[in-house]
């Protein structure tokens, strides 16, 4: 069995959706689909999704949606003509949705609609079984997977029937509506995988897989054909947004393969995703922006019993957790999203640990991103001292390197405006 997600853009208008339906006739183990909410229909669209939220916010302030969802009401009902589906098939789900929004409902519900409308109208235009994810996954308070999800599926799946599940949501240990974060239909698609022993789990989206740059910025980047289920958690850690990080886990411990590929090319190879390891070297690069880093020091700074711990829940004090760390004989620098701390916080944090620790120095610094350097067998290669070589070269101050704490990663700190410039630099040194 295949289990197929299909994103927003894959199930945009009627017309993309035709394509989603192409694709699971022809290979009859496409038994299972999980769908998003309509997503952009042209650069200057909206996503259902940010609808529904808007619609949320009004009644939040104590006004009626009734206005703002015609726009979604109407989305839906062009779809349903022009796929030839009775009007009457989805009215009644489309003027209970709007109720509940407007009954304040909450965000989570709100949210959830755009996935559950999609999956509910595509289930009557393929003529298969709708199965709401609400009666099977339950999302835990920290937004992990509740494991009794995987035998819930199991109870309500029939093996001959062929299903469509919206994506993005389940419910929580009470009962209610609650989404995963965004993206998360990924997530969706992952535990439908895992809990049926898929032996495959497609993600078709709008590009032909995992490319080794932004395809954007660099014209001529390719697909990775293949990467570790390791190696697409550090591209997804450093900005690369192709597949949802988090919907890694459900299917690792099977071991199911994922082959994410293009809807409007469906001929593509794509990239498979996988437990093995195929090649050594960097295959990809991505980064990430919008950071800042704190520097510390103090001589024999570390000779002090638990420092490491106690300076960093002192941080989280001040509502910073750093994403990346590199660590001196007498030194710290610490990278974190800029948007955790202002700058009087920062000032106020620093002032506070330096007279508690007695340090030699602190500054906040901010306008930085990481670069990374992705690909198997990471520890072992020279490859990123081509890059480094080549930013040098180029004018892009290389702020930090910390290399050999990963096998799958080399990260590069620099200066934020040098971001897109430094991944054309990299790519040209590595692959061109």
């Amino acid at each position: 069995m295949i289990v197929s997600k299909f994103g927003g853009s894959s199930v945009a208008d009627a017309t993309q959706i035709k394509k989603v339906r192409d694709i699971l006739l022809k290979n009859k183990e496409r038994r299972v689909v999980v769908v998003s909410a309509p997503g952009k229909r042209n650069s200057g669209d909206v996503k259902v999704t940010d609808m529904l939220y808007q619609c949320n916010a009004l009644v939040q302030k104590g006004a009626s949606c009734k206005d703002a969802f015609k726009g979604i009401q109407s989305r839906f009902l062009e779809i349903c003509n022009q796929l030839g589906v009775e009007r009457s098939e989805i009215q009644d789900k489309l003027d209970e949705v709007r109720r509940l929004i407007d009954s304040g409902k909450g965000s989570n519900y709100a949210a959830s609609r755009g996935e559950y409308l999609s999956g509910y109208l595509i289930s009557k235009f393929l003529k298969w079984e709708f199965l709401d994810p609400s009666a099977f996954i339950v999302i835990n308070q920290d937004n992990t997977v509740n494991e009794e999800s995987y035998d819930n599926l199991l109870s309500l799946f029939d093996d001959s029937k062929n299903y469509v599940i919206p994506g993005f949501y389940g419910r929580d240990i009470n009962g209610e509506i609650k989404t995963f974060t965004r993206g998360g239909s990924d997530i969706t698609g992952s535990i439908v995988a895992r809990a049926l022993s898929a032996e495959l789990y497609e993600n078709w989206t709008d590009v032909a897989g995992v490319y080794r740059a932004n395809p954007r910025l660099v014209k001529s980047a390719q697909p990775i054909r293949n990467l570790s289920y390791k190696e697409v958690r550090e591209l997804g850690e450093v900005g690369a947004s192709v597949f949802h990080e988090e919907a890694i886990a459900p299917v690792v411990s099977k071991g199911i393969p994922i082959n994410i590929r293009n809807t409007n090319s469906p001929d593509e190879e794509g990239t498979l995703i996988s437990s093995e390891k195929v090649g050594s070297g960097i295959v990809g690069v991505s980064s990430k922006g919008g950071l800042s880093r704190i520097k510390l020091s103090k001589l024999m700074l570390f000779k002090r019993s638990g420092v490491r711990h106690a300076l960093l829940t002192m941080l989280h004090i001040y509502g910073i957790r750093p994403c990346y760390s590199l660590f001196g004989i007498d030194s710290i620098i610490w990278y974190f999203d800029s948007s955790m701390a202002s700058d009087s916080v920062c000032s106020n944090m620093c002032s506070r640990i330096k007279k508690e620790y007695e340090l030699d120095s602190i500054e906040v610094e901010r306008g930085f991103a990481i670069l990374g350097l992705i690909g198997p067998d990471m520890d072992s290669s020279t490859d990123y001292i081509k890059v480094v070589a080549a930013l040098e070269k180029e004018g892009v101050d290389v702020r930090s390197v910390n290399y050999g704490a990963s096998d799958t990663a080399c990260l590069i700190g620099i200066n934020e405006k040098d971001q897109d410039r430094a991944i054309e630099i990299s790519h040209r040194a590595l692959f061109e």
